[in-house]
């Protein structure tokens, strides 16, 4: 079995950095885990210490809670700075985020050029979202779901979250994995909705049950945190097992830095 380090609500003061910052890999985990419970403060000390070690994945998550302004005063201009580090640095996440801000032109200036760099980079390093993305930009892909996909996507990177969840809930209603857990994030932040960890976690349940491994790695944490599910170890371990068997980064990572006992 392995053994992940629990997770409870620390202070900032109590968290232990260099613990952290010697398995950055779990670091990022723990700070993901941290978020789950909306412990923005806590996430934020444990990216931010990933972030100046050079962490790219953290980079991209403080970019989340700027431009989200959790934990932290809302800051667009920061959050283009961190999700353009994190791009650089390799994460496929903040390329595909890149992408959609530079092609929407909200909070970043339009530039089509910018949003087909970074979308193209992504997928050339198997990116499922920047695969499918540039296919529905491209028009390969057109169909009534790719049309309404692209909508609540780009709603979303206009932090327009109501029509976003809207849409999510009407893919999610004809059985669309991605939508539903692209809905059970918002559910999550209680962006367009109502904050129901109750519901994120049904939705990721039903999403992780169908194959969906952000699903998964998302229902992972959730059973080890205890927040939206009943706290379940064992359960927990399984889920990012499965995420990881299908290519997931961050629960390939956080496995391989786990001890065996």
């Amino acid at each position: 079995m392995l053994t992940i380090l629990p997770v409870t609500q620390l202070s900032a003061e109590e968290i232990d950095l260099n613990e952290i910052l010697r398995n950055t890999s779990m670091g990022n985990y723990r700070g993901y885990a941290e978020f789950k419970m909306a412990h923005y403060g806590n996430a934020h000390t444990i990216w931010q210490a990933l972030a100046e070690r050079g962490n790219a994945e953290a980079n991209f998550n403080l970019g989340i809670l700027y431009e989200d302004g959790l934990g932290v005063r809302q800051n667009l201009a920061q959050a283009l700075r961190y999700y353009e580090t994190a791009a650089i640095g390799g994460s496929f996440k903040a390329q595909y985020r890149l992408g959609l801000l530079y092609f929407v032109g909200e909070i970043v200036p339009l530039d089509k050029v910018k949003a087909k760099r970074w979308l193209t980079e992504a997928a050339a390093g198997g990116d499922r979202d920047s695969i499918e993305m540039l296919a529905i930009l491209s028009g390969t892909r057109s169909s009534k779901r790719d049309r309404e996909f692209l909508r609540a996507e780009t709603a979303h990177a206009s932090a327009d979250y109501t029509q976003a969840a809207e849409i999510w809930q009407r893919l999610a209603d004809n059985n669309d994995i991605i939508s539903r857990t692209r809905l059970a994030w918002l559910y999550e932040k209680g962006q367009g909705v109502k904050r129901n960890l109750k519901r994120a976690a049904e939705l990721f349940r039903q999403s992780a049950m169908e194959g969906d491994a952000d699903a998964q790695y998302a229902l992972a944490v959730m059973l080890q945190t205890g927040k939206g599910q009943p706290k379940d170890l064992v359960e927990s371990e399984v889920w990012l097992q499965r995420a990881a068997d299908l290519g997931h980064r961050g629960a390939s990572l956080a496995l391989a830095n786990t001890t065996k006992k």
